[in-house]
């Protein structure tokens, strides 16, 4: 129970990335998210997009394994450990700030389904 809760909480989390890379990357919201200058953002829209469609696609792989239930934990584990490195990526290679949004929730989630929480 917990750990479905959180999984749906970084699912949420990655749609939420998903519009700020998508929709409002250059908009005062998204340059705000992300500390860019309107150039940068202006200049780097089409990649923030495709960007942004990967983490779609990691939220869709959470609800999958939500919508399977039970069946899903592998489903789940994977998922979850998809976001957990590319968060640890992230951290390493554009700001720390990314572990505390991306990694940690991740991992507190892969505990959590991993114990049967």
């Amino acid at each position: 129970m917990i750990g479905n809760f959180l999984v749906g909480l970084v699912a949420l989390i990655h749609a939420y990335i998903v519009y700020l890379e998508m929709v409002l990357w250059d908009t005062p919201r998204g340059r705000k998210a992300f500390n860019l200058t309107p150039e940068f953002a202006n200049a780097s829209k089409v990649l923030a997009a495709n960007q942004g469609l990967y983490n779609g696609f990691l939220a869709a792989g959470l609800i999958w394994g939500l919508y399977l239930g039970a069946d899903g934990f592998q489903v789940k584990v994977f998922f979850l450990l998809c976001v957990a490195v590319a968060g640890l990526y992230g951290a390493a290679t554009v700001g720390r700030k990314i572990l505390f949004i991306q990694t940690v929730p991740a991992v507190v989630a892969l505990i959590a389904v991993w114990l049967g929480w």
